[in-house]
């Protein structure tokens, strides 16, 4: 078995520690879970985007809140149009 080591913030890992515990998880584990699933999808297990400068970035009023994505997660203004093919029948 190999080993791998991080140098991380010491506020990002007393953070995560406390996530995972409350997952059941401790963080090797959640390290792991993270390779594989790498592994599994040939790339990261998840989006990877710039962030917009907070100046350019189009105000929405449709902010999704999510736990520890509380404020980088938005929902598109159009998110809702393609039901607007089903409104003949709604009513």
């Amino acid at each position: 078995m190999a080993t791998i080591q991080v140098r991380v913030d010491e506020n990002i890992k007393t953070a995560v520690d406390a996530l995972f515990s409350s997952l059941g998880l401790d963080t090797s584990t959640a390290v792991r879970m993270f390779l594989a699933a790498s592994l599994e999808r040939a790339g990261l297990p998840f989006a990877v985007r710039r962030r917009e400068p907070a100046a350019t970035k189009k105000a929405s009023s449709r902010t999704a809140m999510f736990g520890c994505l509380r404020g980088q997660y938005e929902v598109p203004d159009d998110f809702d149009a393609p039901l607007k093919d089903f409104d003949e029948y709604m009513q």
